[in-house]
């Protein structure tokens, strides 16, 4: 599969590598077109760079992985997602990183919605930090990651990608769930750091 970056930071640029390793094509960008190739040097084999809107028109699903502040520009800068699959990685978090920028009327993935007309949004991976999608090998099992979308397909395609890079994937309902998962991945950010628990750490759904 094809697979766009808008943004190549520490968790773009690990779902990329891990992806990459997966065997999918995977295309990365970035505001700087230095940082974008450096991290395709890194990655190495089936990945490449080019601009946001390189990166939007090469993947069947675009990862949105840029601070919420940047979502605007990026979506303006990839100028028609109109029928791609849309996954927005991102935590609104204030400018402090203390707490949501918004939520529980809305959520930032419904935002994004909003803003990229036409595009199947998926809110996935932002409550698993970037360390554990490098390596997400636990004694007890897989780490666990929600996924949440209005659209069937896609949702299930992005659950498989999940699947290929070794973590546990759960249908987490429609798009308006993300009001759900976004403090999810605040209550993992205040764990990692607030808590000092470390980014080694990872959410597990246990059924009995």
């Amino acid at each position: 599969m094809k697979i766009g970056f808008i943004g190549s930071g520490n968790m773009g640029g690990a779902l990329a590598k891990r992806f990459a390793e997966a065997g999918h094509q995977v295309m990365v960008s970035s505001r700087s077109k230095e940082h974008a190739d450096m991290r395709a040097e890194e990655i190495g084999k089936n990945a490449s760079a080019g601009s946001i809107m390189d990166a939007a028109n090469f993947g069947e699903i675009i990862f949105l992985a840029v601070p919420y502040s940047e979502v605007p520009s990026a979506i303006k800068a990839a100028d028609n997602l109109s029928g791609k699959i849309l996954v927005d990685i991102t935590n609104v978090l204030n400018q402090d990183f203390s707490g949501l920028a918004i939520g529980f009327t809305t959520s930032g993935a419904e935002e994004v919605a909003k803003l990229a007309k036409g595009a199947k949004v998926v809110k996935a991976f932002n409550t698993v930090f970037a360390q554990v999608i490098s390596n997400p090998k636990f004694p007890n099992g897989k780490p666990s990651t929600f996924i949440a979308s209005d659209h069937e397909d896609a949702k299930k395609k992005v659950m498989q990608l999940a699947i290929d890079i070794g973590l546990e994937a759960y249908d987490a309902g429609p798009l308006k769930n993300a009001r759900l998962l976004e403090p999810l991945g605040m209550l993992n950010i205040y764990l990692g750091y607030q808590a000092r628990m470390g980014a080694d750490i990872a959410f597990k759904l246990m059924k009995k």
